[in-house]
C-alpha cells in the first residue's frame, strides 16, 4: 500500500474554486481525461450529494500489460458532497477498470482557508494497492507518482476554468453595463421627445390663444 497526501491553496474563495470544480473537465491541461456523466443527483438536509463517472486513459508503461492487461479507456467512480452551510465540498473517487489488481481511493477536501475567507485550502489523499501481481511495490510507487503530476497538472485545469469564468463573468457585467447605458440614453431620448412634443403643443396653443385673443379685439 502507498498513501499520498498534497495540500494546495487557491487564491479565489471557496465559492468560485466549487463551482470550477463542476466544469473542470474538460480542459487543455489534463487531457487523458475524456469526460464525465452524472449517474446521480439529491439534495439531502442542504447537502448536495453527486455521483459520476469518470472516463479517461491510462498510460501504464508497456511491460505492465502481461500483468493487468490493457484497456483503451478507463471508468472511475466520483462521489461527491457538498455542504453550502459549512462551505466544505468532498469528492471521493475509485477506480473500476482494472480493479481486481489496482485499488486506486482518491479524496479531496475543498475549503475556506483558516486563515483568510478569500482563499480556498484543498487537501489531497491518495490510497493506492497493487496485489495479485508481481513488481507490486514498484507498480505503486509508479501509480504513486502518477497520480502527483496529474494532481499538479489537475490545479492548473482548475485555475484554467476559474480563469474562464472570470472571463464570462466580466462579459456580463460588461454586456449588462452596455444595455443599462442604452436603456438610460433611449429613456433620455424618449422624455426629450416628450418634452420637445410637450414644448411645441404649449407653443401652438399659445399661438392659437394669441389668434383667438387678436380676432377679439378686432371684432
Amino acid at each position: 500500500m502507498k498513501i499520498w497526501t498534497s495540500e494546495h491553496v487557491f487564491n479565489h474563495p471557496w465559492e468560485t474554486v466549487t463551482q470550477a470544480a463542476w466544469r473542470k473537465y474538460p480542459n487543455p491541461m489534463t487531457p487523458s481525461i475524456i469526460g464525465t456523466d452524472v449517474v446521480e443527483r439529491r439534495v439531502v438536509n442542504g447537502v448536495l450529494h453527486t455521483h459520476r463517472l469518470v472516463q479517461s486513459k491510462w498510460y501504464f508503461p508497456k511491460w505492465t500489460h502481461a500483468l493487468i492487461g490493457t484497456a483503451k479507456t478507463c471508468f472511475a467512480s466520483e462521489r461527491s458532497t457538498v455542504d453550502p452551510q459549512r462551505k466544505q465540498m468532498v469528492l471521493k473517487t475509485n477506480n473500476l477498470t482494472f480493479c481486481r489488481n489496482i485499488s486506486v481511493d482518491e479524496v479531496l477536501y475543498y475549503e475556506p482557508h483558516p486563515g483568510d475567507s478569500t482563499k480556498t485550502l484543498l487537501k489531497q489523499e491518495a490510497t493506492v494497492t497493487v496485489y495479485g501481481v508481481p513488481l507490486s511495490h514498484y507498480m505503486e510507487d509508479l501509480l504513486a507518482n502518477t497520480i502527483s503530476s496529474n494532481a499538479g497538472k489537475g490545479r492548473q485545469g482548475l485555475e484554467w476554468v476559474i480563469g474562464l469564468i472570470n472571463t464570462e463573468v466580466k462579459s456580463i457585467a460588461d454586456s449588462a453595463a452596455r444595455g443599462t447605458d442604452e436603456l438610460i440614453h433611449s429613456t433620455r431620448r424618449s422624455i426629450d421627445e416628450v418634452t420637445e412634443s410637450a414644448r411645441k403643443s404649449m407653443d401652438e396653443i399659445g399661438a392659437q390663444a394669441a389668434k383667438a385673443a387678436k380676432a377679439m379685439h378686432i371684432t
